[in-house]
């Protein structure tokens, strides 16, 4: 049971707690509940690193190597003269991937779907989402390389716009 008691500075009438019992709010707190991964269909896998259901064969594409598709585009477009990246790039959407990502093994990938994109999806995502990118570049350039390095689905801008992750695909699983 607990007193009153009067101390200087203190209300009238300050309840004093029994000892053992916490002396100031007591809020009791829910035990800690244990964390299960999700259900996954068979042939995936739960990536608790992103939370993304991904499938078997396949991981999330590091920063290093999507850093390496970034650059490597430029190099290619050069050598295909543009319209030979363009073509190369419709073909590759198809299959979920571009022509910087297909040289370095790794494709799109649609969680929520838990399939490879379609061709206008990642006909938004290379396009719709590349043109936010470089409409203010250095402005939305910036944000989106710090998007890519911060989110735990490494997703940049145009990643975003098109509603896909990109994956490392070394034993190209993910091939139509």
């Amino acid at each position: 049971m607990t007193q009153p008691y009067d101390r200087p500075g203190q209300e009238q009438g300050a309840v004093r707690p029994e000892p053992g019992q916490p002396s100031g709010p007591y809020l009791p707190q829910a035990p800690a509940a244990r964390y299960e991964a999700p259900a996954v269909p068979e042939g995936m896998y739960y990536d608790s690193n992103s939370g993304l259901t991904l499938p078997q064969g396949t991981e999330l594409a590091s920063q290093g190597r999507r850093i390496g598709a970034y650059f490597l585009a430029i190099p290619l477009s050069i050598v295909t003269l543009g319209i030979g990246y363009l073509i190369w790039g419709l073909i590759a959407w198809s299959k979920g991937t571009s022509p910087a990502l297909q040289v370095l093994g790794m494709r799109c990938w649609v969680p929520e779907q838990q399939q490879v994109p379609s061709f206008w999806r990642m006909a938004l995502r290379d396009i719709v989402g590349r043109i936010c990118d470089a409409i203010l570049s250095i402005i939305t350039g910036v944000t989106s390389f710090i998007l890519f390095l911060t989110t735990k689905e490494r997703k940049s801008l145009h990643d975003m716009v098109g509603g896909t992750v990109v994956l490392y695909d070394p034993q190209k699983t993910l091939q139509k």
